[in-house]
């Protein structure tokens, strides 16, 4: 049975105990991987605390291995991509297209700088603004895009001049071990240190007393817990959490245009994105028509195996997933919705889901106020644009948004009413290195990405200098 190892202070690590990983699409444990126990996780902390020191001081040295880190994922080990698709269920090429961005943002991120900003400079004196490093930042991914959120945060922090311990989800650990194991000779030991193991590890990262920011992202409920945790000792967060995107149609969008975008926008890996649209609002006399292709949709793509040719779309990732999706969808046909197609698991093994149009339903039910974090898709008609600006700003989640019409500057006025951290024209997933990407309400706090995440792991420093 395949297995990996942990990174801890440059060394493979096997770990003193082993836990299974589920291949989605059988429902059967493939690998074992390590459990990492509390004194695991110390050695992994205190090898961190001591490579900082040193670490923090080089900037040129730091850039240097965030570029050849980019470099060793532009042409990574030939299992890289096929291990990620085992364990998450994406298509093959959607796997091997998520090692190259992974590598792509490290790239983005090794050409940025931080200076200092000088904001007096004359006879009487200097004064300037500068970054400084944290210390050992704690970062937990999640398990939809395990390898790109990792990189999310390595290359920031270490660029900043941090060190990192980061633990993968439970339910993907293999493919960020494997990204640890290939890292081992690029960064230096104690830098990057990677750990697996479940939901009591991470509660005992958080807690730990050697990180200065915990790095999260995953559900709400967790997050909570996170911030809970990182308050008694004053920790830095940032917390990239659920979403209930809405899409917005305008009564002049061209539809046949529009419709295969919000799909794709919708059911991009199974809709297992945290900033996918997950409900649709139309124009009243847009509503039938606008079910018709998107139903037309759905049943023409091809679910499976993510190793099998022509594949679509995966599974859903775990067991708890695939019983929320099932749940929240039975709760929507309790409440009179219409399961316009789909609504159903997929065969006998593994967590296959029909891609699934609802119709009929409306704010109130589960499936539209709830963050569903699957493929399945509620389609809702509205009267106004006023009042479907006000339910789609009625929830908790402020993560992005969209909205849809024939005159850009129109859609751009509509959607800058959106609560959100992103709003969209005409577009959905829009997500790119060089932008800030986090959320607004209990979507999160602070951002990733760009000059604006590098920055949030740093802490400012002012340095006043009397000349006389």
């Amino acid at each position: 049975m395949p297995t990996h190892t942990m990174t801890i202070d440059g060394q493979a690590v096997k770990g003193s105990s082993t836990t299974g990983v589920i291949n989605p699409a059988t429902g059967q444990v493939f690998a074992e991987v390590p459990d990492c126990s509390k004194a695991e996780l110390d050695l992994a902390m205190d090898a961190a605390q001591r490579a900082f020191p040193a670490w923090s001081r080089d900037f040129a040295a730091r850039r240097k291995v965030l570029n050849d880190i980019a470099g060793a994922l532009m042409q990574p080990p030939e299992g890289l991509a096929r291990t990620l698709t085992m364990e998450q269920g994406k298509p093959l090429d959607k796997a091997a297209q998520e090692v190259m961005l992974t590598a792509m943002w490290c790239g983005y991120t090794a050409s940025l700088d931080i200076p200092a900003e000088v904001l007096l400079d004359n006879e009487a004196g200097r004064i300037e603004v500068r970054r400084k490093p944290l210390g050992v930042v704690a970062a937990i991914t999640p398990w939809n895009y395990p390898l790109m959120l990792a990189m999310w945060k390595i290359a920031p922090a270490l660029l900043a001049g941090n060190t990192v311990v980061l633990k993968p989800s439970p339910f993907t650990p293999m493919s960020t071990l494997m990204l640890g194991e290939i890292l081992r000779d690029i960064v230096p030991p104690g830098v990057l240190n990677v750990v697996s193991g479940g939901d009591g590890l991470g509660a005992m990262m958080t807690s730990h007393p050697v990180p200065r920011k915990i790095s999260f992202t995953g559900s709400v409920e967790t997050g909570k817990k996170v911030a809970a945790a990182a308050a008694p000792d004053l920790k830095r967060v940032t917390l990239e959490l659920g979403g209930n995107d809405p899409a917005i149609v305008l009564a002049d969008a061209d539809l046949k245009e529009v419709a295969p975008k919000i799909f794709w926008g919708a059911f991009e890996n199974s809709g297992q994105i945290c900033s996918a649209i997950k409900r649709v609002y139309v124009p009243e006399e847009m509503y039938a028509p606008m079910m018709d292709i998107l139903a037309e949709m759905a049943r023409g793509v091809k679910v499976g195996d993510g190793l099998e040719a022509g594949t679509q779309l995966g599974p859903i990732n775990n067991l708890p997933q695939f019983e929320r999706v099932t749940e929240l969808v039975e709760d929507a046909r309790a409440h009179g919705a219409h399961i316009i197609t789909g609504g159903e698991r997929i065969g006998s093994e593994g967590y296959f889901f029909a891609p699934t149009i609802v119709g009929e339903i409306s704010d109130g039910v589960r499936l539209v106020d709830e963050e569903q974090f699957g493929p399945a898709l509620p389609v809702i008609p509205y009267k106004d644009v006023a009042d479907v600006l006000r339910r789609a700003n009625a929830t908790h989640y402020g993560l992005s948004g969209s909205v849809w019409s024939r005159d850009p500057s129109r859609g751009a006025e509509v959607a800058a009413q959106l609560e959100c951290g992103s709003a969209w024209v005409n577009q959905h997933l829009a997500i790119a290195p060089n932008l800030p990407f986090g959320g607004a309400k209990w979507s999160g706090i602070g951002v990733e990405n760009g000059p604006w995440g590098l920055l949030s792991f740093t802490e400012i420093q002012v340095v006043n200098v009397a000349k006389n």
